[in-house]
C-alpha cells in the first residue's frame, strides 16, 4: 500500500501582510486629503466673498458738505455710485454662488470611493481659472478707484474723497481686502485642482 502524503499550506505571516495593508491605507488617505482641502478652501471662499459683499453693501455714508459760507447740502457716498464697485459686487456674488455649487459637489465627491471624477476635476480647473480672472480684474478696478479717492488726482482736479467720507472709504477698503483674499483663495483652488487633475491623468 502506498503511503499518503498530506501537504498543508499555511497563510503568509501577518507581519508580511501588514506593510501592504498600511501602504494601501496610507495611499487612500493621501487620495482623500485633496477633496478635503478643496472643500475647506471653497468654504473659506464662500465666507470671504459673502462678508465682502455685506461690508460693501453697508458702506453708505451721508455727510453735510459746506458748498459756500453759510450754505451746506447733504451728500451721500455709496457703492452704487461707483461703477467699479458695482462690478466688484457682481463678481463677488458670482464667486459666492459658485463656491456653494462647487462646495456641494466636493461634499458629494467625499462620499464616493473614487472621489472627484476626472471630467469634474477638469471643469473645476476651467471654471476656477475663469473666476480667478474675473475676481482679479474686479479687485484691481476697485483698488484703482479707491486709491484715487484716498490720494486724489491733481492733474484731473479730483479731490480726495476719503477725507470727507471716512467711514465709507474704510468699509470699501475692508471689502476690497476681503476680495483680494478671495482672489488668492481661488488661485490656490486652481493650483490644487490642476495638481489633482495631473495626478488622475498620470495614474492611468
Amino acid at each position: 500500500m502506498g503511503s499518503r502524503v498530506s501537504v498543508t499550506t499555511s497563510p503568509p505571516p501577518a507581519a508580511a501582510q501588514q506593510p501592504v495593508k498600511q501602504s494601501a491605507l496610507s495611499s487612500q488617505y493621501k487620495n482623500n486629503s485633496h477633496p478635503v482641502v478643496d472643500l475647506a478652501l471653497r468654504a473659506f471662499l464662500f465666507t470671504t466673498s459673502l462678508v465682502a459683499i455685506i461690508v460693501m453693501l453697508i458702506s453708505k455714508q451721508t455727510k453735510l458738505i459746506q458748498v459756500t459760507p453759510g450754505h451746506a447740502i447733504l451728500l451721500t457716498g455709496k457703492f452704487s455710485y461707483i461703477p467699479s464697485f458695482i462690478y466688484l459686487i457682481t463678481a463677488l456674488s458670482l464667486v459666492c454662488l459658485y463656491s456653494i455649487i462647487t462646495g456641494a459637489l466636493s461634499v458629494l465627491a467625499l462620499m464616493k470611493p473614487g472621489g472627484i471624477s476626472t471630467k469634474l476635476q477638469f471643469h473645476f480647473v476651467m471654471f476656477d481659472a475663469l473666476l480667478l480672472g474675473i475676481m482679479a480684474s474686479a479687485t484691481g478696478a476697485a483698488t484703482g478707484v479707491s486709491y484715487t479717492g484716498i490720494k486724489g488726482n491733481s492733474h484731473t482736479g479730483w479731490n480726495k474723497m476719503c477725507t470727507t467720507y471716512d467711514s465709507f472709504c474704510f468699509r470699501a477698503a475692508a471689502s476690497i481686502l476681503l476680495s483680494l483674499i478671495s482672489s488668492i483663495t481661488i488661485l490656490l483652488l486652481v493650483l490644487l485642482s490642476t495638481h489633482m487633475l495631473y495626478k488622475k491623468t498620470t495614474r492611468r
